[in-house]
């Protein structure tokens, strides 16, 4: 990198050197670490120069490599961190998809969505996330981030709506809910997953204001799911318009991949299925599948939509097949469910999704008990404050249709009870 240190104004300078200063102390600097992908959709290459800091950070001594060392001294992660859930962004479809796709018309959409970049290609993947999810219509977004913040802050866009929002939801749906509040909006939080507490705050929010009620179907930091059964007797009762976030469970859950919602019976009580397509889709981007009046509402009033570049047409056509190669091929969904199982098993934990929790509590336990597992090839990341509470960091297990159950039991457990021990 040049060497071009501009200097900034000093009230500028002091606050970025404050700010540094605070998150160092406190042990909030994140890094980047930049990592060597393969066709295996959980491993990387690591090289040495960052795989020997990264274990120091751990506080574990560089004596041994990860596993299959390369000629840096660096070494390749068997990744249980990824949100890859079926392992498509490497299937020969999905790569095959994109390049052709990219070949066709180029690497990217040249322009926003309403201006000029939405394509055939992209009306032909929101008409098969509707399907999917069993809705009228759907919408893309450039990120699934994006969806959430459009789909809150467009419909709680004024003094007459109430938002009641889960306590754990994801950090798009809490920054929709400012916006929404900034507009006028009241913003109600309620405790995770207790509906009475929901229930108690939509008795006294006042007759005739339009509600909201948005969730994570399952929760990406504790790998439980909303009760989504007892969202739809409340929509039933309360009247309020319910949206799920399932970023996490969509080609996840349910018989076709549906989502959460498909699996709890109640897909047709949902009124915004959101997501994202990278993660179980294994591409990129987000969507919001609903009624085709509400997607009309969300095309003009989605800000995050509107004023951002439309998908790539090749990320779009990665997409599209990896949803086709989900249909053709359940037996990875099966796959996944079964290694959940096993885990569970061999770890003696109640394992409820492919997001397996290990709560160690202290920050410092948590980040040592990773760069351990990282020494022996295994990435096992620490998730710390201010991303869960103080006093629950953790280790979190990602699983994916990619691993095997020698990966997931016979190899990774016996370290995490050495860990947990």
């Amino acid at each position: 990198m040049l060497d071009c240190h501009v200097l900034l104004s000093q009230p500028w300078e002091n606050w970025l050197t404050d700010s540094l200063s605070q998150l160092r102390s406190a042990n909030l600097l994140r890094t980047l670490r930049p990592v060597v992908p393969t066709l295996n959709a959980v491993e990387v290459v690591v090289p040495g120069e960052v795989l020997w800091p990264w274990l120091a950070e751990g506080g574990v001594v560089p004596a041994v490599s990860a596993s299959a060392p390369d000629a840096t001294g660096g070494g390749v992660l068997k990744l249980f961190s990824l949100n890859d859930y079926l392992g498509l962004s490497t299937h020969p479809a999905v790569c095959q998809a994109a390049a052709h796709a990219a070949l066709l018309y180029g690497s990217g959409p040249r322009s926003s969505a309403l201006v000029g970049g939405h394509t055939h290609a992209h009306r032909e993947l929101e008409c098969a996330l509707a399907a999917l999810k069993g809705a009228q219509d759907a919408l893309l977004f450039p990120t699934g981030f994006a969806a959430n913040l459009a789909a809150v802050s467009a419909l709680a866009c004024d003094a007459g709506a109430v938002v009641f929002s889960d306590e754990l939801n994801h950090a798009s749906i809490i920054d929709g809910a400012r916006l929404a509040g900034r507009a006028g909006a009241a913003v109600h939080v309620y405790r995770h997953n207790d509906l009475a507490h929901l229930e108690r705050l939509l008795v006294a929010c006042p007759p005739g204001r339009r509600r909201l009620v948005v969730t994570d179907s399952l929760f990406s930091m504790d790998g439980d799911f909303a009760d989504l059964q007892g969202l739809a007797e409340l929509r039933q009762k309360h009247g309020f318009l319910l949206a799920i976030d399932e970023a996490h469970a969509t080609l996840v859950c349910g018989e076709r991949g549906g989502g959460a919602a498909e699996s709890a019976g109640v897909a047709d009580q949902v009124d915004l299925h959101i997501g994202t397509l990278s993660k179980a889709a294994g591409a990129h981007g987000g969507f919001v599948a609903c009624r085709a009046d509400m997607r009309s509402l969300l095309v003009t009033r989605g800000r995050a939509g509107v004023f951002s570049t439309a998908l790539p047409a090749p990320v779009v056509a990665a997409a599209t097949a990896a949803l086709r190669v989900a249909a053709e091929e359940p037996w990875r969904r099966q796959h996944l469910w079964r290694l959940v199982e096993r885990l569970g098993a061999g770890l003696g934990v109640r394992a409820a999704s492919p997001i397996v929790p290990l709560v160690i509590g202290g920050e410092a336990a948590a980040l040592a008990a990773s760069a351990a597992l990282l020494a022996r090839g295994f990435h096992v990341p620490a998730i710390r404050p201010p991303t869960v509470a103080a006093g629950t960091s953790r280790l979190r297990i990602s699983l994916s249709a990619a691993h095997t159950c020698a990966d997931a039991v016979q190899n990774l457990t016996p370290f995490l009870t050495t860990q947990l021990a």
